[in-house]
């Protein structure tokens, strides 16, 4: 703790934000970011969740830095908050003086950076300048990486993103957007309905429609930076929930058709027919239901300002349906 007429606070890696999320406890926070999110294609009905990676080393970015306050608005937010709030995702200034001294009168302040250094300081909230105090931002302020992040609040000219590490990027953005993108369950239909039989394959599809690309636009405003990313679902895979299982086809992988559909869907007189997507189960559950794992695969690409884009990992959503299966005896005379 240092103490002067004001508290500059430095705190060690916590969940959790100061105040609320929405208007003016939002900018006394660096845990809450202004970047603005939108789902602008794709299925918005039904059960629905968020996608996880299939590189298990693969994160969205834990910190950044993003505009916060012109001049004007950093003087107002001082005098109305009595100059609580964050100045960097670790460090908070409790108390005028601490704000008045560095952004008013030119004192200079450490960085909350391992090499501690020094940030000059500002005259007069930088009023009459054209540009933003920027800020870092951390969702998730416990992650160990948000204190890759250690400036405190600083100025940039206006239609300029700052050359520091961790400034935002089309790319960043996209990531960011990564977890905001919302598939639909993955929920399949099964034929048999009630109970699949002993050595008879149960039929597994989905109608056209139900899985398509999903697009999520992220925008930060106060910059011309943007992304879109979209996801496209390109398999479902089948774990049947026991070894004593054969599926179809072997690899437990069905293709999604172009129309968003899954397999084909099981008819009268089918029965004893190989389906293109689906199960044979080879002993009966006795009372205990198989757990049927479907896990849809979703190709994740991006786009974004000046004609950027790339890829980013493979998602998974997957859902669990019980089984049960039950064993006809055939008596020969």
């Amino acid at each position: 703790m240092l103490w002067t007429a004001g508290t500059a606070y430095a705190d060690k890696p916590t969940s959790g934000a100061h105040g609320g999320s929405n208007g003016k406890s939002v900018y006394a926070s660096a845990s809450y970011s202004t970047i603005k999110v939108r789902q602008i294609s794709g299925p918005t009905r039904g059960k629905r969740g968020s996608l996880s990676s299939v590189d298990v080393n693969w994160k969205p970015p834990a910190c950044w830095y993003e505009p916060v306050f012109t001049g004007q608005e950093l003087k107002d937010f001082v005098n109305r908050n009595d100059g609580d709030g964050d100045v960097g995702i670790h460090e908070s200034w409790f108390g005028k003086q601490l704000w008045t001294d560095h952004y008013r009168d030119g004192k200079p302040e450490h960085n909350f950076d391992d090499a501690n250094t020094v940030a000059e300081g500002y005259k007069n909230w930088n009023l009459g300048k054209d540009g933003y105090f920027w800020r870092s931002v951390a969702p998730d302020k416990s992650d160990p990486d948000s204190w890759d992040c250690g400036r405190i609040m600083f100025w940039q000219d206006a239609n300029v993103v700052p050359k520091v590490p961790h400034a935002p990027t089309p790319e960043m953005l996209a990531e960011y957007a990564y977890n905001k993108v919302q598939v639909p369950d993955t929920e399949i239909k099964l034929k048999p309905t009630a109970k699949s039989t002993v050595n008879l394959p149960t039929w597994v599809w989905q109608d056209k429609g139900k899985f398509k690309a999903i697009t999520v636009r992220a925008e930060l405003p106060r910059t011309n930076l943007w992304a879109e990313t979209t996801a496209k679902p390109v398999a479902l895979h089948l774990e049947p929930g026991t070894q004593d299982a054969t599926t179809y086809p072997s690899s437990g992988d069905c293709r999604i058709n172009d129309d968003g559909s899954i397999g084909t869907p099981y008819t009268q007189g089918d029965a004893d027919k190989t389906p293109p997507c689906g199960i044979t189960y080879l002993h009966a559950t006795n009372g205990t239901p198989y757990h049927l794992k479907a896990s849809i695969t979703w190709h994740v690409t991006w786009r974004g300002t000046g004609k950027a884009n790339g890829t980013l990992p493979e998602g998974t959503f997957d859902t669990t349906q019980d089984v049960n299966v039950q064993e006809i005896q055939a008596v020969n005379r």
